[in-house]
């Protein structure tokens, strides 16, 4: 538990690392049926095989589907809050393509920390979401969440 002003005291300051998490083909074709996306790169292992991957790869944004996974395990949390909520997205950028059977990890930078007035603080979390192996991440985004106190 915190209060508001040590979290205020934290903006700017890496607040969480994850545990490696596998991303497996079930759940990529999960995805796929959850959004209609069935993209050969991601569901067509054969094909895949033989695409520019060597194999089949995650949707984008099943990757960046597990912000809420990886914030909810985030140790900070108001005592005297009533609920949050997702408030949406600033930039994301998808930088490197997570493979079927990779592990992922999210590394979360809290950015901004806004009093909106009315017992409302804007919450600006930057994650780095890192392929295990791999030194370029597969994602960099900006995840905004409305604290109601």
């Amino acid at each position: 538990m915190a209060s508001i002003e040590e979290v205020k005291k934290m903006v700017g300051q890496e607040v969480f690392l994850s545990d490696w998490k596998e991303i497996n083909q079930g759940q990529i074709n999960q995805f796929a049926e959850c959004t209609a996306d069935h993209q050969w790169i991601h569901v067509d292992v054969d094909k895949a095989a033989k695409g520019p991957f060597g194999q089949t790869i995650a949707h984008g944004f099943l990757t960046l589907s597990h912000i809420p996974f990886f914030s909810y395990q985030m140790p900070i949390h108001f005592d005297e809050a009533k609920m949050s909520v997702n408030y949406g997205l600033n930039k994301v950028r998808f930088l490197n393509p997570v493979l079927s059977g990779s592990k992922i990890r999210d590394r979360i930078v809290l950015s901004g920390f806004e009093d909106k007035g009315n017992g409302r603080y804007l919450m600006t979390t930057t994650h780095t979401i890192e392929i295990q192996g791999q030194d370029k991440p597969a994602c960099i985004a900006e995840a905004l969440g409305m604290i109601f106190i």
